[in-house]
């Protein structure tokens, strides 16, 4: 889908005035919540994650968000770019050294990308995260912290998500790249820290391909979560993409090991190495992941299937990625009430079901679109019935491409832009593993 308005409508809408988001503390809509916020659940640690899910599921189906969603997530901005995982009064400044996340940045950034009409704000988020860019290329959860799979991958997909080619964005300190993955000068890219996460063919032939969370605790361990978002990114994706070319409907592939070889050569044959380990898993547990929470009980993770989906689909396995989805869709896995009333939740088995090509008007039975609506502002238009073109867009959202009515559209946002709402945004409580 396209994330970007034309460039005619940006430039008007930044000729109309740019102060869309002034700090504010949010005022309180219907049942509590703030006037814009997706979800009536308590935002502190997963305000602006949520709503930046919540708004990228909307517009990849074909959905208007409402204004006041928009101007909720843009006004939990902070001024140097950042974002916090929440900010309940956005007249008090952020603190750069611990109040702004990797996680919540990148993901208001590709939301705010997708439904346009915020330029300024989605530059300003690229630049922080460029700046905190880690030597070895990475992202960490923090500003200078280690970095991990997840923050990366979530950081490769905003820089996606404006158009951009993560492998051109290099540290600006460092030796270059390890031999794995792209490098530009001066520096290390994003994928050459994604890939030195990934274990090898040292690794248990089980573990192989597979992707650990960080390697900065000793010893790498797999991990099934990091290693559904190292797969996404690592084929330069965001969480809403285009698939360029024919889905064979092959298995992924993996990793390839003989005499010299310790691990994927290129991005490419890494996401795949990731998706061939991600299937296997699966096969060994009627096609979904489980949770892998420290403590946690033997149970489904819907979230991490969800984006296990999302990875295969974005690899072009698209028949792998039919059968956990399919699981994800039966009435006896819990996936639908896991997800009731929680837009984060929703609006993840709304973008795998986009992803795959399913319908998520008729998930299982249940509209998830309709769901997702509900938890929030009313949209401003949305689509009816299964998307027209195939790819998750209706007709009306198709003048994004150039047509008159996406330009007018992203126009008139703008312009009652002035009256905006500071609002809260959020950041995903991460989870240490």
């Amino acid at each position: 889908m396209n994330i970007r308005r034309s460039v005619a409508a940006l430039s008007l809408c930044a000729a109309l005035g740019a102060a869309a988001a002034p700090a504010a503390v949010a005022d309180d809509g219907q049942d509590g919540r703030a006037k814009g916020l997706y979800g009536a659940k308590d935002p502190k640690f997963d305000g602006v994650w949520r709503q930046s899910l919540a708004l990228l599921a909307q517009d990849a189906v074909g959905v208007t968000p409402a204004k006041s969603a928009i101007d909720w997530l843009t006004g939990q901005g902070c001024a140097d770019g950042g974002f916090a995982a929440y900010r309940a009064d956005t007249s008090k400044a952020c603190d750069p050294k611990k109040g702004e996340f990797t996680d919540a940045t990148a993901a208001a950034v590709q939301a705010l990308a997708a439904v346009g009409g915020r330029s300024g704000t989605v530059e300003k988020g690229i630049g922080w995260l460029k700046r905190h860019q880690n030597e070895d290329g990475g992202w960490g959860m923090n500003p200078g912290g280690p970095s991990d799979a997840n923050s990366t991958a979530a950081a490769i997909g905003a820089i996606a998500a404006t158009g951009q080619d993560p492998a051109k964005v290099a540290s600006a300190s460092g030796k270059g790249a390890s031999g794995k993955g792209a490098s530009g000068k001066g520096g290390k890219t994003p994928y050459d820290a994604l890939l030195g996460l990934q274990l090898g063919c040292s690794a248990k032939a089980e573990e192989r391909g597979a992707f650990a969370y960080t390697a900065a605790k000793g010893k790498p361990v797999a991990n099934e979560l990091a290693t559904a978002s190292a797969a996404l990114a690592a084929r330069g994706k965001g969480f809403v993409f285009e698939t360029v070319g024919k889905d064979s409907g092959a298995e992924p592939k993996p990793l390839r090991c003989g005499k010299g070889t310790d691990g994927a050569d290129t991005p490419k044959d890494a996401a795949e190495a990731a998706l061939a380990h991600l299937t296997r898993v699966m096969s060994d547990t009627d096609m979904h992941l489980k949770s892998a929470m420290p403590g946690a009980k033997d149970q489904p993770d819907f979230g991490g299937t969800a984006d296990a989906v999302v990875a295969l689909a974005a690899g072009e396995h698209s028949a792998a990625a039919g059968k956990p989805l399919q699981w994800l869709q039966g009435k006896d896995s819990g996936a639908a009430a896991w997800a009731k009333g929680d837009p984060g939740a929703l609006a993840k088995l709304i973008l795998a079901a986009h992803a795959a090509g399913a319908n998520p008007r008729d998930f299982g039975g249940a509209d998830l679109v309709k769901q997702l609506n509900a938890t929030g502002p009313k949209p401003e238009a949305a689509a009816q019935g299964p998307e027209s073109d195939g790819n998750g867009k209706s007709e009306e959202k198709k003048d994004d491409d150039g047509g008159v009515g996406g330009v007018w559209w992203t126009v008139g946002v703008c312009a009652v832009a002035g009256m905006g709402i500071g609002f809260l945004l959020s950041g995903r409580k991460r989870r240490q593993l």
